[in-house]
């Protein structure tokens, strides 16, 4: 039990008003009612069938994504919630996230989501332009943003995060920048600020928008990077930054290499066993066929050679330094297994080590899938 990892929960929420353009998550356009009790029911027997695979670990953290899980009932969160810690052991100072889209941030469902345990939210803000969250498909506009975040604000809860994305459809550096100082003026605790990237299946990928050329990325992300900073935010991941001490404990989990359990509509899991095999699991994409009671898609074991890209995958996304024992302890694997691969990323300027830590380096950042390739089975 010492070497596990500790341990997170994921619940996924189906449903959108409608689906946005870019969007490749799990998520259907609602039609009717959400089945809100009936579809906490079938989430709770998700979870029975997998509890044997925990080992009785405590949840660190939960997390409910979508979708948009605001869509659900604050009755039917306070249900979830209870079911939850009825079935499992919820560590008394749990982060509990849960997404929310501006639109459906309301005061007195807000408070009812608090009661049932939610003391996180996190906020789909996008951008603050109308015609840029016109483009993009978003319901929502500016002054809605704005009331959701002072509303968290006035919640008192352990945090709230904005998602802000750059890199949109003809978008200036001026406009991504002025989105950027909008958000700051919010003073959330979190700011998620990631770029636009076309998914395959979405239908931005089927009719490709105008996006900012490369050197205009890189003005973007520098100059926002500066403001950023100065309004004292500290970028702990690619696209995350945190005023000190609110990180999301949740992501940081996942970045780590932590275990994670998910369950809902293509939720995916990630559960280390006491003999050290690592099983991932991905449930049933479709509302049909989850409601239906047919929860697993599938279930597999992560072989020793996937393990070390799986491994920097995620670790190599965080600014911190990744200490070289938490490597063996989370994969099973010796140190010499990778040793190759270390000294090249080494010899490139990827990285540098010292007898406790691996640290990427500014070029290691840059050139990260190069970095992560070295790592792949087979190289």
């Amino acid at each position: 039990m010492g070497n596990l990892p500790p341990l997170s929960l994921y619940i996924h929420i189906p449903w959108c008003v409608q689906k946005c353009p870019y969007c490749d998550f799990n998520s259907h356009a609602l039609k009717g009612e959400v089945p809100h009790s009936e579809y906490v029911s079938h989430l709770l027997a998700d979870l029975d069938n997998d509890i044997a695979l925990t080992s009785g670990r405590e949840i660190a953290t939960i997390f409910i994504g979508g979708g948009t899980p605001s869509l659900l009932s604050s009755e039917a969160m306070q249900m979830l919630l209870d079911g939850v810690r009825q079935r499992l052991p919820v560590s008394p100072q749990a982060e509990i996230t849960m997404e929310a889209n501006p639109g459906t941030v309301e005061a007195d469902r807000f408070s009812g989501y608090q009661r049932a345990g939610v003391n996180r939210i996190s906020i789909g803000v996008q951008s603050f332009s109308q015609p840029k969250l016109t483009r993009l498909g978003r319901i929502h506009g500016p002054d809605e943003a704005k009331r959701a975040a002072h509303l968290a604000a006035g919640l008192g809860l352990r945090s709230f995060n904005l998602d802000l994305m750059h890199g949109l459809p003809d978008q200036s550096l001026l406009e991504a920048l002025e989105d950027l100082r909008q958000a700051i003026e919010l003073s959330p605790p979190h700011l998620s600020w990631y770029q636009l990237t076309i998914e395959p299946n979405t239908l931005f990928a089927s009719r490709p928008p105008v996006l900012p050329d490369e050197d205009d990325l890189w003005d973007i992300f520098e100059q926002g990077h500066r403001l950023l900073t100065e309004a004292g935010y500290q970028q702990y991941e690619t696209s995350a930054y945190a005023k000190p001490g609110l990180k999301c404990e949740h992501n940081l989990n996942y970045w780590r290499f932590g275990d994670y359990l998910g369950i809902g509509c293509g939720a995916h899991g990630k559960l280390t066993q006491p003999d050290g095999e690592i099983i991932r699991s991905v449930k049933t994409r479709h509302p049909r066929g989850f409601m239906r009671g047919e929860y697993l898609d599938k279930r597999y074991t992560v072989t020793d050679d996937e393990k070390p890209f799986e491994y920097f995958m995620n670790r190599f996304r965080l600014t911190e330094p990744c200490p070289r024992e938490e490597f063996s302890r989370y994969t099973g694997l010796e140190e010499s297994y990778i040793r190759p691969a270390l000294d090249s990323a080494l010899a490139q300027g990827y990285l540098t080590e010292t007898p406790h830590h691996w640290q990427v380096t500014e070029k290691g950042r840059l050139f990260l899938n190069s970095l992560l390739e070295l790592f792949l089975e087979g190289e």
